[in-house]
């Protein structure tokens, strides 16, 4: 910034920043400061972006560092290091030496209202890094420095005493400046080994710009939806979704799933054109959030999404009516209720990597589901015959099931939920990365990470693809990497077990289960985002919560029914050649078989049935294709069936059954004879 400051600048920033008419403006050696006396403003000024990559790394800069992998780009709150020390996805910036002049500089680009920095030590299996006290210098031209003030003396702040608790310091007076330094003071000395590490964030408000200074630096901050961009706890939450029921009352049901271990509802958003029904030949589809209570993106998602397809059906968007039409949705945003409300009291930035992550008992839920994959696995490599392998519906062991198993209360409701609603797709919303995963997340023989495929390989990278591709953040090819592993590489979808080993996820539990298939969205690199980031990861995830859902219109559905009696026929088993996994139908005799375009052999099979085959030909149309079977009982049932209801045999019955009589005289005979 220019030592000659415009004078209308000025006085906007003045006036703007008048607070109950106190306010103290100073300009010394090219440095503008202005002093905010009234203290309640301080907390309002949200995060530069450190930890979102709102701020770039070029604006990151240094006095020294160790390495390319501790440079000052990776200085950025809650950022992951890899495994590999020494590698370039390190977990801090480090200095190369340890003295007292070092520091971490951020450039805010504009003239920014600074009140306040949070401090992490360095994220490293094999080190021990913490800044213990530190100082801080704002300028705007990086050239002349005024260090940060409390009453007479330079203040000296409190960092950490451990690496990774996030420790928030608030200036006695907010500073407007450009930049803003960290320079550390004290740290852990480790004998003589100790490195100057740090972690941070910065508080900080940028100012009006009256006369269109900075607009090439401007980048879009809203949405044009009308929205509850806000973190919702518990008893907002519920209020939300109460409004948008009394505002779409036609179109929307709220229904709970079962308690959390403290007693929180798991409550579920209805969304269809007959809420409470399922109808024949309407495919489910769910929307699963807050899994991991401190990873909240997702749970803001879904709100957002409910209130935004209450008011677009309301208008009459031709989309968003078909869509609620033609598919029974279902969104949970919390499925881990006793985490959020953890984090939630922590708040934005404070809550640090994995505080309110878990159940109330301490339970990982992502880890938490009924292992099915070993028991599948361990049957193939010991079964010679594979037709007497089954590939779908694998039983729950029965430990699992057992009240003392370690199974959470929250686990368990979900895992009914899956059982009770016959879902065709689903996606679980995480948040600390950004990618799509899908199954299997569980490597064979428990390698740490390998490219482990289902049958329906082709098929899971369509659906990641569709959510990828129309990402606004994820489909962007300059954006830098969120921690330790570049996913742009993979066109940010990436198999789960090639990702790292997860035994016990939902994905594969609800694949190897029930007929649903399901992917993981890794939503943004903060866990927590600020409020006032919500709007902008609103208009990045909207149009790809809705292709999504789209995709369960994707592949062949129908019914399968008994030709004499035209009833549907539950658990028939519909298959499709060279994929090795097979769905079922459902109560009423529908069914949905997600495929890609193509075509394909089906054939539906039903226990006492001959079983029946077609060909089916997927376009690349909305709309699936059309694919009923009618199923001919064999006579064994058929004539069961009429006998218990005491009535004539028919023509094709009787001569079938003298066949029989006749084969089986014949047969006899022939015995005989040989005797």
């Amino acid at each position: 910034m220019s030592s000659k400051i415009n004078v209308s600048l000025q006085r906007s920033i003045a006036n703007y920043y008048m607070i109950k008419n106190k306010f103290i403006i100073a300009k010394k050696k090219k440095v503008l400061v202005l002093s905010v006396v009234n203290k309640d403003v301080l907390t309002e000024c949200p995060p530069l972006g450190l930890e979102s990559l709102k701020v770039k790394d070029t604006q990151l800069t240094a006095s020294s560092f160790k390495r390319r992998g501790l440079g000052p780009h990776r200085g950025r709150l809650n950022i992951q290091s890899g495994i590999e020390d020494g590698d370039i996805y390190d977990g801090a910036w480090c200095a190369q030496y340890r003295d007292k002049k070092q520091w971490l500089q951020v450039d805010a680009l504009r003239p920014t209202r600074f009140t306040g920095v949070i401090l992490q030590g360095r994220n490293s299996i094999w080190s021990w890094d913490v800044v213990h006290t530190y100082k801080v210098q704002f300028s705007n031209d990086s050239l002349t420095w005024k260090p940060c003030m409390n009453g007479t003396k330079e203040a000296v702040f409190e960092g950490n005493q451990d690496a990774e608790t996030p420790v928030l310091a608030l200036f006695n007076t907010s500073t407007v400046a450009r930049y803003i330094r960290i320079n550390p003071q004290t740290w852990y000395q480790n004998g003589t080994m100790g490195d100057i590490c740090l972690r941070a964030e910065v508080l900080g408000c940028t100012l009006p710009d009256p006369n269109n200074i900075y607009a090439w630096q401007t980048e879009p901050t809203g949405s044009r939806d009308k929205l509850d961009f806000r973190h919702h706890n518990y008893k907002e939450m519920r209020k939300l979704m109460k409004s948008v029921n009394e505002a779409c009352p036609d179109i929307t049901r709220i229904y709970s799933i079962g308690k959390s271990y403290m007693g929180l509802k798991l409550y579920v958003m209805e969304i269809s054109d007959n809420p409470g029904k399922h109808e024949l030949g309407e495919p489910e589809f769910r929307y699963v959030a807050g899994m991991h209570g401190n990873e909240v993106l997702g749970r803001e998602l879904l709100l957002n999404l409910m209130q935004y397809m209450c008011q677009e059906y309301k208008r009459g968007d031709q989309r968003i009516v078909r869509l609620i039409k033609e598919t029974r949705i279902h969104l949970l945003p919390s499925m881990n209720p006793d985490g959020y409300e953890m984090a939630f009291k922590k708040g934005s930035e404070l809550a640090g990597w994995a505080f309110g992550r878990y159940s109330y008992e301490g339970i990982d839920m992502n880890h938490n589901f009924a292992d099915l994959n070993s028991g599948m696995w361990t049957a193939i490599e010991l079964e010679t015959d594979r037709s007497k392998l089954i590939n779908h519906y694998f039983p729950i062991p029965e430990q699992y099931t057992s009240e003392d198993a370690f199974v959470a209360s929250e686990t368990r409701a979900v895992i009914n939920w899956m059982q009770n609603i016959p879902f065709v797709l689903s996606a679980n919303l995480h948040g600390g990365e950004v990618v799509v995963t899908y199954p299997f997340d569980m490597t064979r023989d428990w390698a740490p990470r390998e490219h482990t495929p289902t049958a329906d390989e082709s098929f899971f990278r369509w659906l990641a693809t569709a959510y990828a591709s129309t990402n606004q953040v994820m489909s962007n090819p300059d954006r830098r990497p969120c921690h330790n592993k570049d996913f742009l590489r993979y066109n940010n979808i990436i198999n789960g077990a090639d990702w790292h080993n997860v035994p016990g996820s939902m994905n594969d539990f609800s694949y190897l289960h029930t007929n649903c298939f399901e992917v993981t969205v890794e939503l943004s690199c903060d866990k927590f985002p600020h409020a006032s980031e919500l709007p902008i990861e609103w208009e990045n995830n909207r149009e790809s919560l809705l292709v999504y859902m789209e995709q369960v219109h994707r592949g062949i559905k129908g019914v399968v029914r008994d030709k004499d009696t035209g009833a549907g026929i539950a658990d028939a088993i519909i298959k499709v050649d060279e994929i090795d996994h097979h769905i079922r139908s459902v109560a009423d005799g529908d069914y949905w078989r997600l495929l890609n375009p193509g075509e394909y052999r089906v054939m539906a099979t039903a226990e006492g049935y001959f079983p029946s085959s077609r060909t089916c030909q997927v376009m690349y149309d909305y709309y699936p294709t059309i694919c009923d079977f009618r199923l001919t009982k064999v006579p064994k049932e058929r004539l069961k069936d009429i006998l218990a209801k005491g009535g004539k045999l028919p023509k094709d019955l009787q001569l079938r059954l003298r066949q029989l009589r006749l084969l089986q005289k014949l047969s006899n005979q022939w015995v005989a004879d040989c005797q």
